[in-house]
């Protein structure tokens, strides 16, 4: 087992929690390296309708593990490879059909508000700060990565965080479109829980196919393909089309049953 994360499983939700307070969370090679394994695990399991993920402690992560940079990254073949640990870690997680949810606290820098970005929603800590800090390090950030900040927060804002490595409070990431939603501190988790609760209720034979779609157009992507027809021909042909149009006419919650193809 890796350690300084947690996954677990309670019903329909998964959970990937980062258990290293003592060091505001940092995220080690061999974290970034098992992200992968995780989320194929929540892809193949089709109970699990929302993987959430979330820091144990204050903060939710202060971005990599600095200290393993003068061990693993003190070469350009060594800093090529941590890349490729940690490019695949986010490719993993845009890359899920199952949605992903960010609940941040603390700290949300570097490495860490990079993985949060990858998710398909965040929700924030009114305490929390954000902060993307390769000029800092002297690093050139990831091209998957700087393409999903900037459908987020379009070119202007991704420069502002990216070139001066400043930090921004949670009103700012909620101004900007980084963040979906802040809250209280008390109440991050229940309206965490709340939403991930909707989506739970959620035709997720619609939820997948409409992830994959909105992948395609976030890396460029302009015209529908076959992928897109064929995704949207299954969902019709679904039953959870025809319990979602019979429960509008006749007004009440839908109960949805079809699991998407994984």
């Amino acid at each position: 087992m890796t350690d300084g994360f947690e996954f677990t499983r309670d019903g329909a939700v998964a959970r990937f929690t980062f258990t290293r307070p003592e060091k505001m969370n940092a995220i080690t090679h061999e974290m970034w390296s098992a992200i992968p394994e995780v989320v194929a695990q929540v892809e193949a399991a089709p109970e699990l309708k929302v993987l959430v993920l979330a820091g144990a402690g204050p903060h939710f992560s202060a971005g990599a593990d600095i200290s393993e940079f003068r061990t693993l990254r003190n070469t350009a073949e060594g800093a090529s490879a941590y890349d490729k640990a940690v490019d695949a870690a986010v490719d993993a997680l845009t890359g899920m059909r199952t949605p992903s949810v960010a609940t941040i606290q603390g700290n949300c820098i570097g490495g860490g508000c990079q993985l949060a970005v990858a998710c398909d929603f965040r929700f924030t800590a009114d305490g929390a700060r954000f902060g993307i800090t390769p000029a800092r390090l002297g690093i050139a950030y990831q091209f998957p990565s700087t393409r999903l900040l900037v459908s987020l927060v379009g070119p202007a804002w991704a420069k502002y965080l990216l070139l001066s490595g400043e930090l921004v409070d949670a009103g700012r990431a909620r101004e900007i479109g980084l963040v979906h939603d802040v809250v209280a501190a008390a109440d991050l988790e229940p309206v965490t829980a709340r939403f991930v609760e909707t989506l739970c209720s959620r035709s997720q034979a619609s939820i997948h196919g409409m992830n994959r779609i909105i992948e395609k157009i976030v890396a460029g992507q302009e015209e529908a393909d076959q992928e897109v027809a064929d995704i949207r021909l299954a969902v019709l042909h679904s039953a959870d089309y025809a319990e979602g149009v019979d429960a509008f006419l006749n007004r009440r919650a839908p109960e949805f049953t079809d699991r998407p193809v994984r």
